[in-house]
């Protein structure tokens, strides 16, 4: 078993802080060598996944074509098929900014709370990665069970008091779910992601199985990546918002 149970334990209540925050980054760093190794991980400095996301829309089920895009420090972009029309989700380090299929066409700032999650999403090491040096806390606070696996439960308190819980599978060390609460249009939800089916690329670990929803609720989407590029040339331009297009003059008569 990778992950060791708490050792040395210690009676005295002066030393338990000390001993679960060195158990915390112990598991920490026995994740990061299941998957590659930090030094693998620091060598990557851009990443393309492409795959499909399946959902159920009041049209029925569909399976949308998918491409992630990120790169160091902190850019990220998200374009997805809907009926041949492009959806871009975006983020340059500094500004959220989308294209809706069903708005304008034009790309336009997201609010506040969005541009906040896809911040998070641009960080290509994730929350544990360096946590301290970001200004987040971690402590272990226990074991649970992830559809029938045991877990470690990581609560990791970020930067900004954002709580967010990592659950790292106890017999590889592997992240298999991320819970989390979110506020979507005015309306604070509990999510969760659940993690898995990992395959190698440039010598690190990536899920190519993602299922985000609501926490408790059915309903689901599914992202399955089925190819994964490693330190493709991106160009910064495609995570800037571009200018908005000319209006078209009227037509005459």
């Amino acid at each position: 078993m990778l992950c060791q149970a708490l050792r040395g334990l210690v009676a005295g209540a002066l030393l338990a802080a000390p001993a679960a925050a060195q158990t915390a980054d112990e598991l920490i760093a026995k994740s990061l060598e299941a998957r590659g190794g930090l030094d693998k991980l620091k060598a990557i400095h851009s990443i393309r996944m492409t795959g499909k996301m399946s959902v159920v829309t009041p049209m029925g089920p569909m399976e949308l074509p998918m491409v992630i895009e990120l790169k160091r420090p902190a850019s990220f972009r998200a374009d997805v098929t809907v009926q041949g029309t492009a959806a871009v989700q975006a983020y340059d380090g500094k500004t959220a900014w989308g294209i809706s299929p069903q708005g304008t066409g034009q790309a336009e700032p997201m609010p506040a709370e969005a541009a906040k999650e896809m911040a998070d999403q641009a960080d290509l090491d994730g929350a544990l990665v360096d946590y301290k040096a970001k200004g987040h806390q971690v402590e272990l606070v226990g074991k649970e069970k992830v559809e029938g696996s045991e877990a470690y439960k990581l609560k990791v308190t970020k930067k900004d008091g954002d709580v967010e819980y990592y659950f790292l599978d106890a017999d590889s060390c592997l992240p298999i779910r991320v819970e989390a609460k979110r506020t979507i249009r005015g309306t604070e939800i509990e999510g969760e992601s659940t993690i898995g089916d990992y395959k190698e690329a440039g010598g690190f670990l990536w899920p190519e199985s993602i299922q985000n929803g609501a926490k408790g609720r059915p309903e689901k989407q599914n992202l399955t990546v089925e190819k994964i590029e490693v330190n493709p040339t991106i160009d910064d331009a495609r995570f800037r918002m571009p200018a908005a297009k000319p209006a078209e003059a009227p037509k005459k008569d």
